[in-house]
């Protein structure tokens, strides 16, 4: 066994030990306390100009980078050409970059003002880190370079930069689009505008100060107010909204003249106080419905008995299936035995809103066993069955894969007051797995024996573009209470449509299922007129 004396082994200087090093990493330490980049310079050219300069580790490097990013320039006039003296060092000593090592210096880089090329070399820096250095760039390793470009309002370099992060896997946020949206607003390049409205919606559900300062700019352009269809086939527009969720089209800038933005609220009902358009309440689009109930069904095919699952999807299916637009899903209505009297009020609650027609309920068959051991239980349980409105998932499954399955696959609302917060949602890893529960899921509470049915929202707080063109963007509103949320209303002031008019087919029956609403003009049943509206746009058979 080697002796301590005789192994080449490297050990790490003790905490508190004597030498170059160390007493550099101090300075450096007191240095970021302090946010002292100029003393931290004097530290690190003092360490390395004598005969016996230290091999810096990694970290002192990136606290000097760290430091130059933010450094007052009254104190040190030029920090970019600090850190490339410091980079240059660094790989002279044969240390390794790290992705913080290439963002910091990409960040002073771009802050160089007396630069011309600053921000250009800055790209280079981030879009070349992982064929030199083998690392990945983040998302803070572009938002720099971005934020130079469009300082110097130079939108295609800019667009290079979104193509980059899109090449990379790297998903902006709200200040990259924000970044994007002003820079093409400079550049009055409108389809882009578009392209990064829609971009902004599916990133975020409401927009802070910055943002809606932005957007307000382009609207209230003259080149906003060029651009757009007079005329266009209000069949098609309608379709793409329901294909798209019921909250956008994507299918370009629609209607004539000048713009009104104004920042209005919204009723409990959706309606904008301003331009009297009625909110969608939006769902995930047609495309994602199907990956959705793809991935659920493929987790449980994993983790269920197959031929247990392989026939449930074929019973959800069967004709004796309630009407497949208008089901309604019953699951976990207790969270041990079930009462059967409260399970009788939600079922018999959800038959009185759909005009008699039954829900699927689902539940374990071990619950089902303790039910049937009582006459009462029994005779409810055979009434249900008889009509086709239980299923029975089998022993030794987890009925959760059964009735979330059912509830995607057939579009349709879930009541439950299972908050899906366990292992098998979390491994869904679906983004859209919130918008999905808060359009479907519907909670419950007894009151004097009675179900009450808490239903979803009437309408999302989430960007929105009406079938008539019009936009709403929904405001940040720290106090969580809608009533006091401020949107921008952005609507034609144009001949194509009134100010104030709501158009007619931004409205849909509010009882109506989700699947009604979220289908193409061919899977539609015929409605009634009449009574309140909410939801989401639809054609009048």
């Amino acid at each position: 066994m080697a002796t301590a004396a005789s192994s080449p082994a490297r050990r790490r200087p003790r905490r508190g030990s004597k030498g170059p090093n160390s007493d550099l990493s101090r300075t450096l330490t007191d240095c970021t306390r302090r946010g002292d980049a100029a003393a931290a310079m004097a530290a690190f050219d003092s360490a390395v100009s004598g005969p016996d300069a230290p091999r810096l580790l990694a970290h002192q490097y990136n606290q000097l980078f760290h430091l130059l990013a933010t450094a007052d320039t009254a104190s040190l006039p030029n920090p970019a050409d600090a850190a490339r003296r410091i980079f240059s060092h660094m790989l002279d000593s044969g240390a390794s970059p790290s992705e913080a090592t290439i963002t910091s210096l990409a960040r002073v880089t771009a802050s160089d003002a007396s630069n011309p090329a600053a921000a250009d070399e800055a790209f280079d820096l981030v879009a070349t880190m992982r064929e030199k250095y083998g690392v990945a760039p983040r998302l803070r390793s572009y938002s720099p370079v971005l934020a130079a470009f469009r300082r110097a309002g130079e939108a295609g370099k800019a667009y290079a930069v979104d193509a980059h992060m899109e090449a990379s896997a790297v998903a902006p946020e709200e200040p990259e689009i924000a970044a994007l949206l002003d820079v093409s607003t400079k550049a009055g390049d409108a389809d882009k505008v578009y392209e990064y409205m829609h971009k902004l919606s599916r990133t975020v559900d409401c927009v802070g100060e910055e943002t809606a300062e932005v957007l307000e700019a382009w609207f209230r352009s003259c080149k906003a107010a060029m651009v757009g269809k007079a005329e266009w086939d209000a069949c098609k527009v309608k379709d793409a909204i329901v294909a798209n969720g019921g909250g956008c089209h994507r299918l370009g800038w629609l209607g004539a003249g000048p713009w009104t933005v104004q920042r209005v609220r919204v009723g409990g009902d959706g309606q904008c106080e301003w331009c009297g358009c009625r909110l969608a309440c939006v769902d995930i689009d047609v495309e994602e419905t199907q990956r959705f109930a793809d991935s659920v069904a493929g987790l449980a095919l994993q983790r269920e008995t197959k031929i247990n699952f392989s026939q449930f999807q074929v019973h959800i299916l069967c004709p004796f299936v309630v009407d497949l637009n208008a089901a309604v899903y019953l699951s976990n209505v207790c969270t041990v035995v079930p009462c059967p009297e409260q399970l009788d009020a939600v079922v018999t609650e959800l038959r009185d809103r759909y005009n008699g027609k039954w829900p699927l309920v689902v539940l374990h068959n071990k619950r089902i066993a303790k039910l049937m051991e009582n006459a009462s239980n029994r005779h409810l349980i055979e009434t249900w069955r008889a009509n086709g409105a239980l299923y029975t998932s089998p022993i030794g499954s987890n009925d959760d894969w059964y009735w979330l399955y059912a509830a995607i696959r057939l579009n349709c609302l879930l009541v439950t007051n299972d908050e899906m917060r366990d292992h098998i949602f979390e491994l869904l890893g679906s983004s859209f797995f919130p918008k999905w529960k808060q359009r479907h899921q519907v909670k419950y509470t007894f009151s004097k024996g009675k179900a009450v049915l808490m239903m979803p929202p009437p309408y999302s707080s989430e960007i929105q573009e009406s079938e008539m063109g019009s936009w709403h963007v929904p405001m940040e509103e720290k106090s969580g209470d809608e009533r006091t949320r401020i949107w921008l209303c952005i609507d034609r002031t144009g001949p194509c449509k009134q100010p104030h008019e709501a158009p007619a087919a931004n409205e849909v029956v509010q009882d109506i299922s989700p699947t009604e609403a979220s289908y193409g003009c061919e899977q539609r049943r015929p409605e009634h007129n009449g009574g309140s509206v909410t939801g989401k746009r639809k054609d009048r058979n």
